[in-house]
């Protein structure tokens, strides 16, 4: 028999065992919100914000109520990816290059794929912007995404401010029409129809409700007279308000097409609350469900929040809190297992499978401690921000002691009552960081010249510097509207895929703002309660550029006319050390805000 026949036959047979297989196994949405903290769902105590379909998922299903994640977004976002502690996986801080997940990690939507799922993913990413780092890349079958931590931040795309924004879908701009909390469920519930049939993986990650605080007028008026409320909170409120109506509309699209029971629903958040919706000190309500601490505080409320799962036919349902310690980490195992889903990871995890205690099926469960941190910095330090967890103690940067049995709001230290305590939890914390840190030494590198992408940008979002970086559009517009100028120098880690010539383009506007090095820009929107500004965009003066690479130096003078600068090298494989940098007036040196490369020859 044709040998080449019996392999046809081979592959058939596998893909319909492979098929089979799947057709038994729940979908899983996972929704995730930004910056919404423990206290900002109305069954967890808040009286004034409205969350009726939030509320259902509390009562209909299973809660973790002692349910952490990392202090700030991209850590966060990276250990629920990995199933591994978000700083092991290569992400510390949310900018400055140290917020792109390690590449040999396999996550959550590579797993799901592996095993006959259609993966789709909407919303915020923060685990990298270019190839191979990109939603994508890695794993995701559809995706449409904005750039970066946030809609509006630099590598986002230009001008982009919640309303009719220009999105990637699969790594294409397109132009949306709508609000970006709207657009990204009303895509995921477009997947989804497509997907009835077959079973899927979709993640729902809106970037509300992070600031800037940009809202629909009518969500911001369903708080308007609440007196008790800043401005800030009530376009806040407004913006969960909005994310609240959009699971509404997503649970009544499965139960139409008949996949709500079979069906896990996750909904919880990446940290703590946002103190900037407060920090005016003039609101009169700062509900944080008796927590100390808000998002980036290593205190209670900076990493406890809020987790609801639902999955009717696989019986995680019924109103029941789960109250031993969960980490956003352990989620990937207990989907790998609630799932039955073969996996085989390449890097470990460090999570639990949870299952058992969703399903009541286990009296005694091991201890644990488990550690989070803030490190939001270039290089990590010990000790920093951190906690130190069990179910009960909380250990705060190695000094103070609490336990939430006696003071949940964490406002009695106790570490000279319980010096022996002290030294175990310290002793946890050094074994965790020698474990975390390992990798430390090896900064991620974005690939160039790989042959299907034809060019790759990077932005100052991603530069390693100690200086402040230029993270925002805001400060793209003008440098100097930060606490701190955003003109520092740095340099971005690549990886060169192809030995050849390349160009590479500096330019101070993004590409598709068509602006030149001489141009200025208005205000961009005009202020209102629901809907912040981003400042005017002002001259940066630049006389000439340069390009260093490892060995490699070139210098040339800037036509104010022109809107880039165009550099080509010779580059040779591997990894390298990439500085792009304008001198401006008084020979200030600062880094490029956008470099453009691409393989010529």
């Amino acid at each position: 028999m044709n040998m080449k026949y019996l392999y046809l036959v081979a592959i058939c047979l596998i893909g319909a065992m492979l098929a089979v297989q799947a057709a038994d196994k729940p979908n899983v949405i996972l929704i995730i919100t930004d910056d919404q903290g423990y206290g900002d769902v109305a069954a967890n105590g808040n009286k004034i914000v409205k969350t009726p379909q939030m509320d259902k998922l509390h009562d209909e299903g299973v809660r973790l109520t002692n349910f952490h994640a990392g202090t700030t977004c991209a850590p966060s976002r990276s250990g629920l990816m990995t199933g591994a502690e978000g700083n092991r996986a290569g992400v510390w801080h949310t900018i400055g290059g140290c917020s792109i997940m390690r590449e040999h990690f396999t996550i959550m939507p590579q797993v799901f794929k592996q095993n006959g799922y259609s993966t789709a993913m909407y919303g915020k990413w923060h685990l990298g912007d270019a190839y191979p780092y990109r939603p994508e890349d890695r794993g995701f079958d559809e995706t449409v995404a904005h750039g970066a931590g946030g809609v509006g931040q630099t590598p986002d795309y230009w001008n982009n401010d919640y309303f009719d924004d220009t999105y990637w879908h699969n790594g294409t701009p397109q132009k949306y029409k709508g609000y970006c909390t709207d657009v990204f469920f009303s895509e995921a519930i477009n997947f989804i129809e497509t997907k009835r049939d077959e079973p899927f993986f979709v993640y729902i990650s809106p970037n509300a409700p992070h600031g800037p605080y940009n809202v629909p007028e009518k969500y911001y008026n369903m708080y308007k007279n609440e007196e008790l409320l800043n401005e800030t909170q009530k376009a806040y409120y407004g913006m969960i308000t909005n994310i609240d109506d959009n699971i509404g509309k997503l649970e009544q699209k499965l139960d139409k097409l008949g996949i709500k029971d079979n069906t896990i629903v996750i909904f919880t958040t990446d940290n703590g609350a946002a103190y900037h919706t407060i920090k005016d000190g003039k609101s009169k309500y700062k509900y944080n469900a008796g927590m100390n601490g808000y998002k980036g505080s290593a205190f209670e409320g900076g990493h406890r929040v809020p987790f609801f799962i639902r999955w009717k036919d696989g019986n995680i349902r019924g109103g029941r809190d789960v109250n031993q310690l969960a980490m956003n980490f352990d989620i990937l195992p207990t989907l790998v297992s609630l799932c039955g889903l073969n996996n085989h990871p390449d890097t470990g995890r460090d999570g639990r499978d949870l299952t058992p205690l969703m399903r009541q099926e286990v009296k005694d469960w091991p201890h644990r401690y488990c550690v989070v941190d803030n490190n939001r910095i270039q290089q990590p330090e010990k000790w920093r921000q951190s906690a130190v967890m069990d179910d009960n103690w909380r250990l705060i940067n190695g000094k103070k002691l609490y336990d939430l049995r006696k003071d949940p709001g964490q406002e009695t230290d106790i570490a000279k009552k319980y010096p022996e305590k002290v030294q175990e939890m310290r002793a946890v914390y050094e074994k965790w960081w020698t474990y975390t840190s390992r990798e430390f030494g090896r900064y991620e590198a974005y690939k160039i010249g790989a042959p299907h992408i034809e060019e790759t940008c990077i932005t100052a979002h991603d530069l390693h510097t100690f200086a402040p970086v230029t993270w925002d559009q805001s400060y793209i517009r003008d440098p100097y509207s930060s606490k701190k100028p955003s003109l520092g120098t740095g340099y971005w880690m690549i990886d060169v895929q192809q030995e050849g010539e390349y160009e590479i383009e500096l330019r101070r506007w993004p590409k598709e703002s068509a602006l030149g090095f001489s141009d200025t820009i208005p205000q961009l929107n005009t202020k209102k309660p629901w809907l912040e500004t981003k400042p005017a965009g002002i001259k940066v003066d630049i006389k000439s550029a340069m390009l260093d690479i490892e060995g490699i130096h070139m210098e040339q003078n800037v036509d104010v006319n022109n809107n880039k600068v165009s550099f080509k090298a010779y580059l040779c494989e591997g990894r390298q050390h990439l500085e792009a940098n304008f001198i401006g007036k008084e020979d200030k040196k600062f880094s490029a805000f956008y470099v453009y490369i691409k393989k010529v020859k």
